[in-house]
This record gives structure tokens, C-alpha cells and sequence, in this order.
């Protein structure tokens, strides 16, 4: 029985893809196409939070609960003799965990005590060798391989000049951050981080018979809010946060690329029938059953979607490399670790499935055009075939359902339910294509009805049209799918980053910022010197100079942005508008402006009373106002700085915002600026760190732009495998006409007037239909980053489907060429 099958297989399937080469590349091809998309998106998301869990496991090590620090400050030592005497914990051990340096010096400084024995971590049996290194000098460090440094070197990280007593091998600190490390005893980390009594992580290994769940209540309560206490994997959970947006948009557009394909494969299939129509029809008669055939056309869609995606994952591989390098500093920079590229396990395998599912599907579609027909009826043209008729149900229920879609698509669009509001894009244009479904029998008239325009080679085009219903219109949607992606993505990602640049502008009201990082960052340390803030006062042609921080901070299982501000010259955009009776509650410590993301999060509204953890304990606050803020990364909960200062045990200030006085030469003010900053902090304008942030928005856009041009892509081959099928379909035909004399100028018209129809009234529904997307997609983004969009249509919008009509018609070209080289003797003697 197998080898029967196996021999069906090989003669009338696996060798008529071998006799049709470029078919088959081209499917292989398209196909290989998404699945490198999903790969490449799958592995982005996985670096970030792979790299965050690696770092986790590494340290982490047999720990089944982590106490952390509400922000980067950490929390007071003293809590740890509190935390190891509760009932149920084993071993407690502390840890100074902060990022020293930045980008590619950027590394993470490391410290504990002889108890990180105990772990069974990653570092475990280096320190156990080179642990009394640390102490035979003063200030000792060990370094990972990756530092670059050598036993004996002066090195200074922080303000603490250190002697490296040791490296760590190069196979143990490839674990831990990629051997961009640097340990030391806690006492002397503590000093380096400037973290004097302060402590960033107690990992906790639970009693024998310990209940974990009894024993996380019991910490809880013991750290009463000023710590936080969650299980290792809390920091995973969150860095996976920064990146969903980028995740998300990039699946819609890779999701719009499969759809496309899965098309491409039903055209290849029905190519394929046409050719083999003799020999079907032959087996049919001489009593060759319908299962088998159909069985082995799945199994040969199966096989193409396989190999496309097998090969396609590969690229995909190298293509997520690449794209890790593209995405915004802010994204890469809010995380512990540094991200190291990965392949999740998952990433391949759904890949591939997608990838066989769609052919799969597409492949039965076609199968059912000529196999379901008696063998008399499977000689005539696929046209003419009861196969190709809609049935009246069918197309009632794909109505029903397109306008179900259609009408789910602008509720999940309006709904406020975060970044699941995205889903009402891909949600909105199945139902497109399921409406058009319905309408298949007008979409084709009216594709005959533009071919007709062409005159006399427009008419025989046309009689072509409408002889093949079902992949004249499954191309039209292929065309359409491609123009309505990019109509309605690249519109709603520029009004996206218009929108997220607004949310920027008050930065370019400001003369010049100081900051520890760059702005476009994130700045959020390390806090600036004590005394700059008056040297900057000092300088001339300086009319003032304002104090911001920012923070990282816990806040339920999420993490949000601390923001706090004094006077007007350092105040967030999202103040613009609060009045003075709130903005004195918020200098009382009595109420916080949050964002609409973590308002939802959290389930508060304005008037609502938040709770907030803080190293000094939990303090109850109300919410004064909700605001629009681009939250790509994380929401925000704005105090005043005072207020920060004092409950989060920050000290300082992340930023300094400075004005020049009215009339002063800017360049001046400006040089003499730079010339007070000590040089390893970062000086920039208003109007640069605005820019700056705008095109960090507008490059992590840019992957999910370079997918719908590929989408666009895959509908030209789509375009040119359907007129390639028209003209094999109609050979004989073709042959008889030239043999009557019909010019072979006449016979290229011809198959270009059907490409026309096609491609101009697919792309006539893409526009209409990507403007309806357009809409909805930029409400449920507007949802997902937590600001309001504006909806505005752009002259853009029809050079994009100009643009993508343009790309799908030159796949008309080759078929064309092909009909009017086509041989008459060859042609006249097939059948």
C-alpha cells in the first residue's frame, strides 16, 4: 500500500513538479518568503526576552522566588535579615545588579556574598575558584571574556577604580550577559553602583517541604510594598513589554504576506490541474477514484509549502539578525541584559506549519475545481466546469460572515483593550475578502468590462475572464490584499508617527537638555553630579534650568516609566493642561497623571485611588488626570520630583532641561554649555533630542514597512502565475488564431487587456478597502500605544496604489511574450 502510494506520487505528482521547474520555485519561493517573515519576526521578540530569561536562569540559578527593587534604586539591606528569618526560606542571597558603561562597553555589574554558592547558578564553580581573588585587593574585580581586559589592569567603573584580579573564562561568562560582566564582593559593587545599603535582588531558595505560594504571601507581607516579590520569570515578562508593539504590527504584515501566498499557491495548483486535465481525465474514465488524486495534490501543495518554508526559515534567521540591529535604541536600551540574537524553538516549527497549512488549503480549493466532476466533464475547460459555479449558499454564508468580520473589526478597533486591538486589522480584511467572495460573479464582469475598453484584443481577453471565475477573482484579491496592506499600513504607520512625535513636542520648546544617556534613550540614569544644575544657572546668556528624573518601575506585574519634574523648563508634554490646584496635589504627594495603558492596565480611572510600592512603602494616591502618551515601551506615572525624590530614595536628577535668555546668541550659550558638562554626559537640543526620538519611532516602523512592499511583491508573481495559466489553458486557441493570421502583437494585447481588468479592479477594491483599514488601523494603534491618532488621507495614498498596481502588472509581461512567441504547429497538435 505504501509503495503503491509512493509511486503514485513520484510519476504524477514530485515529477511534475520537477518537469515544471519555475512553478515551482515560485511557490517555493513565495512561500519561503513568509515563512522568513514569521521566522525573522518570532526571533526579534525572542532575542529581547530570551536574552532577559538566559541572564535570569544564569543568576537565578535553583531560586523559586526573586525579591527585587521597585526601581533601579533597590531596596534597603536591612529588609534582608527581615526576609531570611521568615518561615519557609532556605537561603536568601543578596545581589547588586546594575548596567555600568554604555553601548558596546555597556556591561552588568554584579555583586553578592559567599551564600551565591548556593544557587547553582551559571558563575557558581568559577567564583568558587576565584572568589579569594576578589579580596587579596583592595577593590577587586572579576570580568567576563568579553571586557577585553586582562589580570592586573586598573579599571574604573563608576567613580571606583578597580583592579582586575581575575577573568572568567570564556566558556562561563558566555552565559551570563553574553561575558559583559563584571563581579565583585557586594560591599565593593555596592560603591560602584552607588548603592551604599542598598540592595537590587534577594533570590530565595524555599525550605525543604517549604509551601512556595505560603512562602510568597509571607514575603509579601514582610516587604510590605517598599520591595517586590515575584517569581525569576516577572523579568522576562517585562521586557517582553517593550517589544510587543513592534511584534505585533510586523505579524499583521507578515500575516497579509501568507495570505497572499496561500493565493499564489491556489493559482499554482490550478495551474497545474489545467496542465494535467488529459491525464486526469484519462485515469477518471478508466475508473481511477477521486480520493487518491485529490490526496496527492494536497500532498504536493504540502510538499511545496515544506520546502519553501524549510528554506524560507533559514533566511528568516539571518533576515532577525538583521532586523535586531533596526530597532529603536529605547527598545534595546530599557532592558538588564544585553540582547543577544536567538532563535526561539517555537520559531521554526509554527513557521513551517503556517506555511504547509496555507498550501494545504489553498491546494484543496483547487483540487475541488476538477476532481469533483464527472471524467466527461473534466475535459472541458475549467471555466465551463460546474466546479467553477458559486453555489447561491455559499455565497449568502460568506456574505454573512465577511459582513460579521467587517462589523468585529470596527468594534475590536474601538474597543480599549490595548494592543489586542490590532488584531481588527487582519480581522477587517478577511472580511473584505469574504464580501468579495460573495461578489464574485459582478467582480468578474467588471474585470471583463475594463479589459473590453482595449478594444478588440480587450474583448478576446475578456472572454477569458470570464471563463475562469474563480482564479481571475482569487487574483484580484491577491492584487488587492498587497495594494490594501500597503495603503493601509503605510498610512496609518505615518499617522502613527506623526501622532507619537506630537506627543514629543514639548522637548522641543526647551533650549538644550543634559542627560547621562542620549534622549532618544530614555534617560533614566545614572543620576547627574550634585552641582550641575548650578553651573549650569551660572553660565551666561542662561535665563534657567529645571530638574527631571526618570525611573523604571514595578507596579503590579507591569512596569511603568516614573516621571518627575520641577518648574516649566524640564515639564513632560503630559502636564500640558493640568491645572495649578492639581499640580500643588501632586507637590503634596496626595495625586499622579498616569497613562491610558497603565489605567487600563491597573483598571482605574481619574478620581480612582492607585496604590504605589515604593522603597519607603505603599502610598495611596489619586488619579488626577489620564493621559494620551505614546507608550511603545512602557505607560506612565508622572509625580512630582520632590515627591520621587523622597519615596523612591532617588536623589538627583536623570535630566536638566535649560533655557536660554530671549535674544542671547544661541551657539553662544550653547558652546559655553557643553564647556560646564563634563564630557562623558550628553549635551543636545530641543530640537535634535525631538528629532532623534521621531526617527527612532519612525525607524522601528520601518520592518513592518519593508514586509508590505513584499507583500506587493509576491502579488506580481501571483499576477504573472495567473496569466501564465490563462495562456497554457488556451494554447490550441492561441495556435488557431495564429494560424488564421492573427498577429502576434494582437495575442500580447490580448493577455495584457486581462492583466489590466485584473490589476486595475483589484486595485480599485484595495484602495477602497485600505482606506476603511486606514481608518480602523489607526484607532485600534491610537488603542495599542495609548495616544489619539488623527485619520488623515493622504495623496500618498494613491501613489502607493499606483506604485503597487505598477509592480503587480509587470508580472503580465512574460505570459504576454509568451502567447505571441507561442509556436502554431506545437500549439495546434496539443490534445
Amino acid at each position: 500500500m505504501i509503495a503503491a502510494m509512493w509511486d503514485r506520487l513520484r510519476l504524477f505528482n514530485i515529477g511534475e513538479l520537477l518537469a515544471h521547474r519555475g512553478r515551482t520555485l515560485l511557490s517555493m519561493v513565495v512561500m519561503g518568503v513568509s515563512a522568513g517573515l514569521l521566522v525573522a519576526v518570532f526571533s526579534i521578540s525572542g532575542s529581547i526576552t530570551g536574552s532577559v530569561d538566559k541572564l535570569t536562569r544564569s543568576l537565578g540559578g535553583d531560586a523559586v522566588l526573586e525579591i527585587t527593587g521597585v526601581t533601579d534604586a533597590g531596596f534597603d539591606q536591612a529588609l534582608l535579615q527581615q526576609i531570611r528569618s521568615t518561615t519557609g526560606v532556605g537561603t536568601a542571597v543578596p545581589m547588586v545588579r546594575q548596567g555600568i558603561g554604555s553601548g558596546e562597553s555597556r556591561a552588568l555589574l554584579i555583586g553578592a556574598d559567599a551564600s551565591i554558592a548556593q544557587l547553582g547558578n551559571d558563575l557558581g564553580g568559577s567564583l568558587d575558584a576565584q572568589a579569594g581573588k576578589l579580596l587579596t585587593a583592595a577593590n577587586g574585580v572579576l570580568v567576563g571574556s568579553a571586557m577585553g581586559h586582562h589580570e592586573g589592569d586598573r579599571v574604573r567603573f563608576g567613580a571606583v577604580d578597580t583592579t582586575v584580579v581575575g577573568v572568567i573564562d570564556a566558556e562561563t561568562s558566555a552565559k551570563v550577559n553574553g561575558g559583559h560582566i563584571v563581579i565583585a564582593t557586594l560591599p565593593v559593587a555596592q560603591k560602584i553602583a552607588d548603592h551604599t545599603g542598598k540592595l537590587d535582588s534577594v533570590q530565595i531558595l524555599a525550605a525543604p517541604g517549604a509551601d512556595v505560594d505560603a512562602l510568597r504571601s509571607a514575603l509579601t507581607g514582610v516587604v510590605a510594598g517598599r520591595a517586590v516579590v515575584a517569581d525569576p520569570d516577572l523579568r522576562s515578562a517585562q521586557a517582553g513589554g517593550s517589544v510587543q508593539l513592534v511584534r505585533y504590527s510586523t505579524l499583521a504584515s507578515s500575516a497579509a504576506a501568507l495570505i497572499v501566498s496561500a493565493f499564489l499557491i491556489y493559482n499554482a495548483m490550478s495551474m497545474a490541474v489545467a496542465q494535467r486535465r488529459p491525464m486526469l481525465s484519462l485515469l477518471r474514465a478508466i475508473g481511477g477514484r477521486r480520493m487518491p488524486m485529490v490526496l496527492g495534490l494536497l500532498v504536493e501543495a504540502a510538499l511545496l509549502g515544506l520546502i519553501g518554508g524549510l528554506v524560507g526559515s533559514v533566511v528568516g534567521i539571518f533576515m532577525g539578525r538583521v532586523s535586531i540591529g533596526r530597532l529603536p535604541a529605547a527598545i534595546v536600551q530599557s532592558v538588564e541584559s544585553r540582547t543577544e540574537y536567538m532563535v526561539p524553538g517555537y520559531a521554526i516549527p509554527v513557521a513551517l506549519a503556517a506555511c504547509v497549512l496555507a498550501s494545504v488549503a489553498a491546494a484543496a480549493i483547487a483540487a475541488r475545481q476538477v476532481y469533483k466532476v464527472a471524467p466527461i466533464e473534466a475535459l472541458a475547460p475549467v471555466g465551463t466546469s460546474s466546479a467553477d459555479a458559486v453555489k447561491p449558499l455559499l455565497r449568502w454564508a460568506a456574505l454573512a460572515a465577511g459582513l460579521a468580520a467587517i462589523v468585529a473589526g470596527v468594534f475590536i478597533a474601538n474597543a480599549d483593550i490595548g494592543r489586542l486591538s490590532l488584531a481588527a486589522i487582519s480581522t477587517s480584511i478577511a472580511g473584505a475578502v469574504l464580501v468579495c467572495f460573495a461578489a464574485t460573479g459582478p467582480i468578474v464582469r467588471v474585470i471583463g468590462a475594463v479589459s473590453r475598453l482595449f478594444g478588440a484584443p480587450g474583448a478576446l481577453g475578456a472572454t477569458t475572464v470570464e471563463r475562469a471565475p474563480r482564479r481571475v477573482w482569487a487574483t484580484a484579491m491577491t492584487v488587492m490584499i498587497g495594494v490594501t496592506a500597503v495603503v493601509a499600513m503605510g498610512n496609518a504607520s505615518r499617522d502613527m508617527v506623526d501622532a507619537a512625535g506630537s506627543t514629543f513636542e514639548g522637548l522641543g520648546r526647551t533650549d538644550v537638555f543634559v542627560s547621562a544617556t542620549a534622549m532618544e534613550q530614555f534617560p533614566t540614569g545614572p543620576i547627574l553630579p550634585a552641582d550641575l544644575k548650578d553651573k549650569l544657572r551660572a553660565v551666561p546668556g542662561v535665563e534657567d534650568a529645571g530638574a527631571a528624573q526618570m525611573a523604571f518601575a514595578t507596579l503590579g506585574r507591569g512596569r511603568v516609566m516614573l516621571q518627575g519634574y520641577e518648574g516649566g523648563v524640564a515639564r513632560s508634554s503630559a502636564l500640558e493642561g493640568t491645572t495649578e490646584a492639581d499640580l500643588a496635589r501632586m507637590a503634596r504627594g496626595e495625586g499622579v497623571v498616569i497613562s491610558r495603558d497603565v489605567a487600563r492596565q491597573l483598571d482605574v480611572s481619574v478620581g480612582s485611588t492607585l496604590q504605589l510600592p515604593t522603597p519607603t512603602g505603599i502610598h495611596d494616591v489619586t488619579v488626577l488626570r489620564v493621559v494620551p502618551y505614546f507608550s511603545a515601551i512602557a505607560g506612565i506615572v508622572v509625580l512630582d520630583l520632590d515627591i520621587l525624590r523622597q519615596w523612591y530614595q532617588r536623589s538627583g536628577e536623570t535630566i536638566i532641561g535649560v533655557d536660554f535668555v530671549p535674544g542671547a546668541d544661541p551657539d553662544v550659550v550653547l558652546a559655553a554649555v557643553r564647556a560646564a558638562v563634563p564630557a562623558e554626559f550628553q549635551v543636545e537640543t530641543g530640537a535634535s533630542a525631538l528629532a532623534a526620538i521621531s526617527g527612532s519611532i519612525r525607524q522601528g516602523s520601518s520592518i513592518s514597512a519593508a514586509i508590505l512592499w513584499i507583500v506587493v511583491l509576491v502579488a506580481t508573481v501571483a499576477l504573472l502565475n495567473t496569466l501564465m495559466l490563462s495562456v497554457l489553458e488556451r494554447r490550441r486557441e492561441l495556435g488557431v488564431l495564429r494560424a488564421m493570421g492573427t498577429s502576434r502583437r494582437f495575442l500580447l494585447r490580448s493577455v495584457l487587456a486581462e492583466a489590466a481588468g485584473i490589476g486595475f479592479v483589484g486595485a480599485a477594491l484595495g484602495l477602497v478597502v485600505g482606506s476603511g483599514v486606514h481608518y480602523l488601523a489607526t484607532v485600534a494603534l491610537g488603542n495599542a500605544i495609548s495616544i489619539d491618532i488623527a485619520y488623515r488621507p493622504s495623496p500618498l495614498l494613491l501613489i502607493y496604489a499606483v506604485v503597487a498596481l505598477a509592480l503587480a502588472l509587470l508580472g503580465s509581461i512574460p505570459p504576454a511574450v509568451r502567447a505571441a512567441r507561442l509556436p502554431i504547429v506545437e500549439a495546434i497538435a496539443l490534445d
